[in-house]
């Protein structure tokens, strides 16, 4: 049984999520996240690249769906050849976070961080990061975010100890179905 390329990259990732670095003050994330609107589906606008996601060019997408107490992540996106990369994972709330924090993990036993640090009141863009500040995902409901508020994203994720510099563009072309 073939385990695809991007569920062992996610593997790789989860392990190095979980490792704690210290040389940031503690990062703040929203007050509370209602877990009914955010699921469905989101789209990858900005991310900092990571080796993880290293075989997506194009359309990469998250899609959250509520699985008893956890979350179910379905992670698509498209590959240089043009076919479509899939992972599946899940995620738990972090207790005493209001859900604002979350565990995720592609390959259990092994979790990554997924902090919720900025979210539209509508549930429309957020700013995903993790307290390394090594991984950050701007996410919308549609496949281009207003430039203002991809702006007002990265201001914030710099005012959390991001480099602005290090999010790049995640291209949307052929949004996947």
């Amino acid at each position: 049984m073939r385990i695809p390329t991007l569920v062992v990259s996610l593997l790789t990732a989860a392990s190095l999520l979980t490792a704690c670095n210290e040389k940031y003050a503690p990062m703040e994330t929203v007050k509370q996240l209602e877990l009914t609107p955010y699921l469905g589906k989101w789209y990858q606008v900005s991310f900092i690249p990571n080796s993880f996601q290293s075989m997506c060019v194009a359309d990469t997408q998250a899609e959250y769906q509520l699985e008893n107490q956890d979350i179910r992540v379905i992670n698509r996106c498209r590959t240089k050849d043009g076919s479509i990369e899939q992972a599946n994972g899940i995620a738990k709330v972090v207790e005493a976070s209001n859900n604002a924090k979350l565990r995720v993990s592609f390959f259990r036993p092994f979790y990554g961080n997924y902090w919720v640090l900025d979210l539209d009141p509508n549930y429309q863009w957020v700013l995903v990061g993790e307290p390394s500040r090594k991984y950050g995902w701007i996410l919308s409901r549609t496949p281009e975010l207003d430039p203002a508020i991809q702006k007002r994203l990265l201001d914030k994720a710099e005012t959390l100890g991001y480099l602005r510099t290090q999010f790049q563009v995640s291209p949307q072309s052929n949004p996947l179905k």
